[in-house]
């Protein structure tokens, strides 16, 4: 099966700055690739291309096999678009846009079942413009799913959302992946990310620093911690197997030693009598990898504002 999306070698230029430097990636069918990168590094810029909406200056973009600018309408009807900027009409009212926008469409989904699903019920008949930022960013869900798409790029979905609307929004994009939907998604939030995505690309002034699975890039382990029921001698511990051991809290400790010593580990407290309560391997946080591959110094923000246009 061919790749839903293909980018290869994408450059986009604003003037003199290059917003998207040689981007190369793939999105198979019924998978979400999430695109993580600080405020212009590109991700938005890299959307609209996929989507047609603007012209790469170098390199090449396929969407279910053809070129999405060039071939708009083969395309247009297959591919659901969700930008941070979405331009809905503020004066009209969900039940109106998404009604409009199913009759554009020969099969889409049923404008009331998926407004009762996106639990917009109670403000469908509310003009845009009185809704909360939540309810907005759900209307523009809508939008990008009334058509039944082949290929979704959701730009920042959740943003702006409480923790179950959240929930409840990544359930449905599960379901999308259930149905064979490519799904690009972009966010800020690493647990978003770590929750949805099969595999990760992290961009970093518009090239590609990392792409693979969250649970690779976040595959090296910072040592194991251990757990015990009652007190038992760290300095023994430590002294035994040539490492450092450091107390968390309570009694939980960290060793200082790969995953693969954990048998080790378990032999000693064996040889002690000490009882072990758990034992796991302390991996790293998408957000460590994402910070270290983009040298920054701060957590990214929940909002992109998108500097890079």
């Amino acid at each position: 099966m061919s790749p839903a999306i293909t980018v290869t070698d994408l450059v986009k230029t604003y003037g003199e700055h290059r917003a998207v430097d040689g981007l190369s990636f793939t999105v198979e069918p019924g998978e979400i690739l999430a695109l993580l990168g600080p405020n212009g590094a590109g991700k938005t810029s890299t959307a609209e291309c996929i989507a047609g909406l603007r012209h790469p200056d170098a390199g090449h973009v396929e969407v279910l096999g053809v070129d999405p600018r060039a071939e708009r309408e083969r395309v247009a009807g297959r591919l659901g678009v969700m930008l941070q900027d979405g331009g809905v009409h503020r004066s009209a009212t969900p039940a109106e846009l998404i009604g409009t926008f199913a009759a554009y469409y020969d099969d889409p989904l049923d404008p009331v079942a998926i407004i009762a699903e996106l639990g917009l019920d109670g403000v469908a008949r509310r003009r845009v413009r009185t809704l909360s930022g939540g309810e907005a960013q759900r209307v523009s869900l809508a939008l990008a799913l009334v058509g039944r798409p082949r290929v979704a790029l959701l730009d920042e979905p959740t943003v702006g959302m409480d923790p179950a609307t959240r929930r409840a929004t990544w359930q449905r994009l599960d379901a999308l992946r259930e149905d064979g939907v490519a799904v690009l998604l972009t966010t800020h939030l690493m647990e978003e990310a770590e929750q949805l995505a099969d595999r990760v690309a992290v961009i970093d002034r518009g090239g590609l620093v990392a792409l693979d699975a969250p649970d690779v890039l976040t595959a090296p382990d910072r040592g194991l911690h251990v757990e015990t029921p009652g007190p038992f001698e760290p300095e023994r511990l430590a002294a035994a197997l040539s490492c450092e051991v450091t107390h968390l809290e309570g009694q939980r400790w960290h060793v200082d030693l790969p995953a693969e010593r954990l048998s080790a580990v378990a032999v000693w407290f064996a040889s002690q009598g000490v009882a072990l309560s758990g034992v796991t391997v302390a991996r790293q946080r998408l957000e460590d990898v994402y910070l270290r591959l983009t040298d920054n110094d701060e957590p990214a923000s929940a909002h992109d504002e998108d500097a890079e246009r």
